[in-house]
């Protein structure tokens, strides 16, 4: 039986979560070493003595992940700690080459911060805990048969940042919201692309249910292996539903590791839950402490750029659109971007609105794009499209079946109408014309209509079409057909 937390349980149980979310920075090269930091390169090219952990070598920190880093803390709001260090955290994976990972302990960049969600209409604001850099894992390709494992280290060394959530998550549904939310912010200041199919963005949930009213935190499960927000929704909510069954028959709940197998649609156990103690923390001897100054954290401060929610809000208040419109268009910077740069020379949001979110997005997810692609549209041309279509020089139809062409081809929709002739005719003495000559060739209709028969109106703008190739304008036609038939 599928859970939704809040409701089921609503009665017996409160949902207590948060988050671990791992973030690749969106820096050229590594967080210690120069190898490049980009994905999809053969295995095992992008690697050096010091990512691979050779004897002798000495790591250097990178300071523009330093700086990604403090943006992400200064984006969630956080303090930006003035010193810290970084420290190593001793366990052995096989996809870490030193069996030990580059992280921060006591010391992070920053801590004390939140995020500010729109909740199905209620803000809320979840505690940011800290906000702390580290080096990435490689990564480990297992043969179909399960006799082998293949390592690529490529992505060792990769910087990362950790943001850890405060407790304050209280359903499967608040952690998703929150992930997006975050995704958003992270991509709007630009430190990473977010792009989870591409390991970029990884989350973790420590989850436990309570007694409705106990104050007190339950036994609680890491959640690993969940890959889409979809994902982390699903192994949640079956988490709270294996964790509520088993206190409702009575059973203990142990603190253990367990992944989320979207596969079987559960979750199942990997390892007990580690500590800070089992990793045998110490501060890492060859890599100096870290002190920021001021008023460098300043100037990265007012480089912020405006958050999506507050984004969101302006677009309520200043352009009068709906909360629909403004949640769709703020979920990217470059969406949002496009719709702002296109509303400065066509100054109608709604109307701007209605054609990104229509037909821009509709040939945007036919060809596979996204706002961060390189487009060969552009805001100014469809500002200009929208003024020509206010001049009655084309008609509703014409301007998608140009728009389509100028998403095609990157022409200007001026230069599509004079190639193809596509201007409409609203000059009433032409089409004054025209309609007499349909007139007098269709007798029996302008009969029926006169007698009250509506649908012969439109056989008769039929005709005006057919004779003018389309490009007769509905409106005016309409209007000559009514002054002449009802006189």
């Amino acid at each position: 039986m599928a859970v939704i937390p809040g409701e089921v349980f609503k009665l017996d149980y409160e949902v207590v979560i948060g988050l671990e979310v791992h973030v690749e920075l969106l820096t050229k090269s590594k967080i210690f070493c120069s190898c490049p930091a980009t994905f999809g390169e053969a295995p095992n090219t992008n690697v050096c003595p010091v990512c691979l952990g050779f004897p002798g070598v000495l790591p250097v920190l990178n300071k523009k992940a330093l700086e990604y880093a403090v943006i992400s803390a200064l984006a969630l709001n956080c303090k930006v700690n003035s010193y810290s260090k970084f420290d190593r955290k001793n366990y052995f994976y096989p996809d870490l080459p030193k069996a030990y990972q580059i992280s921060q302990y006591d010391l992070p960049i920053a801590s004390g911060g939140y995020l500010e969600l729109d909740f199905y209409g209620r803000n809320k604001k979840v505690g940011i805990t800290r906000v702390h850099l580290e080096e990435d894992a490689g990564k480990l390709i297992h043969s179909e048969d399960g006799l082998y494992s293949l390592v690529d280290y490529n992505r060792t060394g990769v910087p990362l940042v950790e943001i850890v959530s405060e407790p304050d998550l209280r359903s499967a549904d608040e952690a998703r919201i929150f992930l997006e939310n975050l995704k958003k912010i992270l991509q709007y200041t630009e430190v990473s692309d977010c792009k989870m199919e591409e390991g970029s963005l990884r989350c973790d949930a420590n989850i436990s249910i309570r007694p409705q009213g106990d104050l007190g935190l339950g036994v609680k499960s890491e959640l690993k292996n969940m890959n889409s927000f979809k994902g982390v929704q699903k192994g949640l909510e079956h988490e709270i539903q294996r964790q509520a069954q088993m206190l409702d028959k009575g059973e203990k709940l142990i603190q253990e590791t367990r992944r989320w197998d979207e596969n079987q649609n559960t979750t199942l156990p990997m390892r007990s839950k580690e500590e800070a103690h089992d990793y045998r923390y110490f501060p890492d001897p060859d890599l100096v402490p870290v002190k920021i100054d001021s008023k460098w954290i300043g100037r990265l401060q007012k480089s912020l750029p405006e958050m999506p929610l507050h984004k969101k809000e302006r677009y309520i208040n200043q352009y009068n659109l709906p909360e629909y419109d403004a949640e769709v268009l703020t979920s990217s910077k470059a969406l949002a971007d496009f719709f702002e740069r296109c509303v400065e020379e066509y100054p109608q949001p709604k109307v701007v609105s209605n054609w990104v979110m229509g037909e821009l997005s509709m040939h945007m997810k036919n060809e596979g794009k996204d706002f961060s692609d390189d487009l060969w549209i552009t805001p100014s041309h469809l500002a200009e499209l929208l003024k020509i279509l206010d001049q009655g020089r084309i008609s509703g139809k014409m301007a998608k079946e140009i728009f389509a062409e100028m998403f095609a081809s990157g022409k200007r929709a001026t230069e599509i109408i004079e190639d193809k002739g596509l201007e409409q005719i609203s000059d009433e003495k032409k089409l004054e014309k025209i309609i007499t000559e349909i007139i007098e060739e269709n007798p029996g209709p302008v009969k029926d209509f006169k007698e009250g028969k509506k649908k012969a109106l439109g056989f008769l703008v039929g005709q005006v079409m057919k004779k003018t190739k389309g490009k007769a304008n509905p409106q005016v036609v309409n209007k000559i057909f009514n002054n002449k038939l009802r006189n």
